[in-house]
């Protein structure tokens, strides 16, 4: 019986060749992706990317939608995120140690007019914002971005110099709060510690203290109360500044750890491009009229009034359309004695999501 010569492949699966096979087969190649993890609060801007809606190029991504003042601890003290929503006020300072461990790219998460946030005791004489210089103002922290921009629109606005009051940093509602930031402050400003066991809530309504500069509302601020607000029509003012300066107060940014950034430096662009789908989505959902996906039973009104002001793309990403609101952040923290030097926008972000390639 005349033998069939077989071929190569049909000799791999003969009992003969079994045992060489897995060293002739191909091998396919294998897709990989950089596996990171980013630390940001449960934004609807940010909430595509928590339901994984969003691709990134070679990233896969896990989000952590922490409590900000959670991420801005664990990132700034312990560096345990990959990328990490930071204060924008904490980030720019962080660019003057020897050996900077951030980077970041011009996506803003956390956007906000902070006339709303200073609250005075209703019987500290004060009855217009010029009335707080010679005062005593509370800040949880002095290097906080909110108060920062607070500050800075007390003096430009209403000439109430930051030298001109006796700033006071404590835990709003809890005793011991310190600065997560080491502060070298420049100039003749005046900034003491509170007592310990005391917290600025109680001091404000307790009359302890005049004022007080917070992003968040304390809780003696309540209906007949001691504490009020000091621009008690505070959206009237807000959208009047806007008008006015063109400006949309920045709180927050993405920041990258710099080793993993100096590791991949690609990711800045992923990361960029991934941001900006994800907050496309939200605005597609800010404008779908057959039914609301936000629980504001006026919204389209909302966000027809807010695009007459401020036009569609209200809460612009990148350099560009920032200029002038982060110039003028900038500006604040070398004022207020915080920055070693004055910085330019340019300075804050990695170079790689500042351009991308044009067809």
């Amino acid at each position: 019986m005349k033998k069939t010569p077989i071929s190569r492949r049909q000799w791999l699966y003969t009992a003969a060749g079994a045992a060489a096979a897995p060293a002739l087969r191909p091998v396919a190649p294998q897709a990989s992706k950089l596996r990171l993890t980013m630390s940001c609060w449960d934004y609807d801007r940010t909430r595509s990317l928590m339901e994984s809606r969003v691709a990134f190029d070679g990233i896969e991504l896990t989000y952590l939608p922490l409590v900000v003042e959670e991420t801005f601890f664990r990132m700034l003290r312990y560096h345990e995120f990959d990328v990490a929503e930071m204060s924008l006020s904490s980030y720019t300072l962080s660019l003057f140690a020897d050996k900077p461990q951030f980077i970041a790219i011009p996506v803003f998460p956390s956007r906000m007019f902070r006339h709303n946030g200073i609250f005075i005791n209703v019987n500290s004489g004060i009855r217009r914002p010029e009335d707080l210089a010679g005062k005593r103002i509370g800040t949880p922290e002095y290097q906080l971005t909110a108060p920062v921009w607070q500050r800075g629109i007390l003096s430009d606005e209403y000439k109430v110099p930051i030298t001109s009051v006796t700033h006071l940093q404590g835990g709003l509602e809890e005793p011991g709060r310190e600065e997560k930031i080491d502060l070298n402050l420049a100039g003749n400003i005046k900034l003491q510690s509170i007592p310990a066991g005391k917290t600025l809530s109680q001091m404000l309504e307790a009359g302890e203290i005049d004022a007080l500069v917070s992003p968040r509302s304390p809780s003696s601020f309540k209906p007949g109360g001691k504490v009020r607000r000091l621009f008690e029509d505070y959206a009237t003012v807000e959208r009047d500044y806007y008008q006015r300066t063109k400006i949309f107060p920045i709180m927050h940014v993405v920041a990258i750890r710099r080793d993993v950034y100096e590791k991949y430096p690609w990711v800045a662009q992923s990361l960029f491009k991934g941001l900006i789908e994800a907050q496309k989505m939200t605005y597609e959902d800010l404008h779908e009229t057959a039914a609301l996906k936000v629980m504001l039973p006026w919204l389209i009104k909302h966000v027809e009034d807010t695009e007459s002001v401020m036009g569609r793309d209200f809460w612009p990403y990148g350099l560009e359309p920032n200029l002038k609101a982060l110039s003028t952040f900038l500006r604040y923290s070398y004022e207020q004695g915080m920055a070693k030097r004055l910085l330019q926008p340019r300075d804050l972000f990695a170079k790689e999501s500042l351009e991308s390639f044009k067809i």
